[in-house]
């Protein structure tokens, strides 16, 4: 079931209306209520699934107990690394294991040892990253005695399978969540008024900006070998606005979403592309993941304590084991690679915690430099990007090799019959408001809301009836 599809259209008001009406007269009713519509919401994808989800809340919610109630140091270690042990072989049997198998296999044939790996077919269940991710922040946090294992069981499934975020996030962790579901929620127009504001710029972001983008980034990916310069070049603007507007506004319907119900979930984009270098765009570019490693994974390992050389081999420990987590892929991989050697310019001159705070723009020098940080930042990440959409490195090298070779920047015609450079005042108008909203929930909201509203509803339902893009791109990991 899709954000953006009739299904959910019928779904979502059906899910409300009993929630408030059915529901509102204890915290239990409601917790039910949201548990029920996340496993229908769920079973949508694939039914056969669902065991795999009550697997991984079973095993969490147990472990968690056996955790606390543990005498010694060594038991609740025991515990810890079983319960992470078998979510991280779940995880990398559905998802790593034929990459393993066939670059293992890829090894040996280098080496003139001809192997048949013997590979799985499995279909990688939907969600099963951050599902996997929300249990193995709470027994870590159990483990560390951060907070204290929940013991209604209720509760607990409906921290892991809440549906706004069960299949493409944010991450939420236990001590956001959790809290929130133990108490009966109160109907509040506002927040409701708020949430359906984000929905549908949410909508915009997906079914206007990135599904368009699509259109021409596909054009271009798919041909980059008859591709001029200008066209490569705006091939990797178009992608990078695809996968911010498809991964964002997923994001802000989740949260809008959940708005609905009472419930507030972590914020995981923040106007990442005016950032003004690396290490601040990694500070708004998919936060609940950003932070998720950095506490879990790069705190752990020394994070920035110690040598510049463990601060390094922990930066390229991240950033590598970010790229791996979004698929089993080399150009992932490369992709991950790519930034943190970015990021390791700042590392080193101690300038990674530089750009913290909020800036505006005026006519003098600083403003000048700003702007030109953010476009070359920008620029970086087009670039990184490039790995990210190539089905293979090869092709992400020969797509940049070209693009800069050939030299060419006149107007392209497509096979999809339009010019290369035809989305790009619609890019710009989505620019401007994004640049607008800075400081505020997001755009719809403030003065003329309704009427931007209602712009906004009518861009939905004029290019949404025509596109065939309707799969988020974080689906898939």
């Amino acid at each position: 079931m899709f954000f953006n599809s009739f299904h959910f259209a019928v779904f979502l008001p059906i899910v409300f209306i009993l929630y408030w009406f059915v529901g509102h007269k204890s915290k239990i009713n409601q917790n039910y209520i949201l548990i029920l519509a996340s496993y229908y919401f769920y079973s949508c994808w694939d039914w056969r699934f669902l065991f795999l989800l009550v697997f991984s809340t079973l095993l969490d919610y147990v472990s968690a107990m056996k955790i606390e109630k543990s005498t010694t140091p060594s038991e609740r270690k025991r515990w810890l690394w079983l319960c992470i042990s078998i979510n991280i072989g779940f995880l990398g049997i559905f998802k790593y294991y034929n990459f393993f198998a066939e670059s293992f296999a890829e090894v040996l044939q280098s080496f003139g040892v001809k192997a048949s790996p013997i590979l799985l077919d499995l279909i990688l269940p939907v969600g099963i990253s951050f599902y996997t991710f929300h249990g193995l922040s709470y027994i870590i946090d159990i483990y560390y005695g951060r907070i204290k294992s929940e013991k209604n069981f209720v509760d607990y499934s409906l921290f892991v399978s809440y549906f706004p975020l069960l299949v493409a996030g944010p991450i939420e962790r236990a001590t956001h969540l959790l809290p929130q579901v133990k108490k009966r929620r109160k109907f509040s127009f506002n927040k409701a008024k708020e949430g359906v504001y984000q929905i549908v710029w949410g909508l915009v972001k997906k079914v206007v900006i990135a599904d368009s983008c699509a259109i021409y980034a596909n054009a271009v990916f798919d041909n980059y070998h008859s591709m001029n310069s200008l066209s490569l070049v705006l091939g990797a603007v178009y992608f990078a606005f695809q996968i911010y507007g498809d991964f964002s506004g997923y994001s802000d319907i989740a949260l809008g979403t959940s708005k609905l119900f009472g419930i507030d979930l972590l914020k995981n984009f923040n106007y990442p592309y005016f950032s003004r270098d690396i290490a601040e765009f990694w500070r708004k570019w998919h936060i609940s993941l950003t932070t998720w490693f950095r506490d879990y994974l790069y705190i752990p390992l020394g994070g920035s304590k110690g040598s510049k050389w463990l601060k390094v081999r922990n930066t390229f420990i991240i950033f590598l084991v970010s790229g791996f987590w979004h698929g089993a892929s080399w150009t992932f991989i490369a992709w991950g690679f790519i930034n943190a050697l970015y990021f390791l310019p700042l590392l080193l001159l101690n300038r990674n915690r530089k750009n913290l705070e909020e800036f505006r723009l005026g006519l003098n020098f600083d403003s000048l430099r700003i702007v030109f940080n953010i476009l070359i930042t920008f620029g970086l990440t087009c670039l990184a990007w490039i790995f990210f959409r190539a089905k293979t490195i090869t092709e992400a090298y020969q797509y940049i090799k070209r693009l800069f070779e050939n030299g060419i920047f006149s107007e392209q015609y497509f096979a999809i019959e339009r010019y290369n450079y035809e989305l790009i005042p619609l890019v710009l108008v989505f620019v401007v408001a994004e640049w607008n909203s800075r400081t505020k929930t997001e755009p719809i909201s403030g003065q003329y809301s309704w009427l931007k509203l209602s712009l906004c509803l009518a861009a939905i339902l004029a290019l949404g009836v025509f596109s065939d893009y309707k799969e988020f791109i974080y689906f898939q990991f």
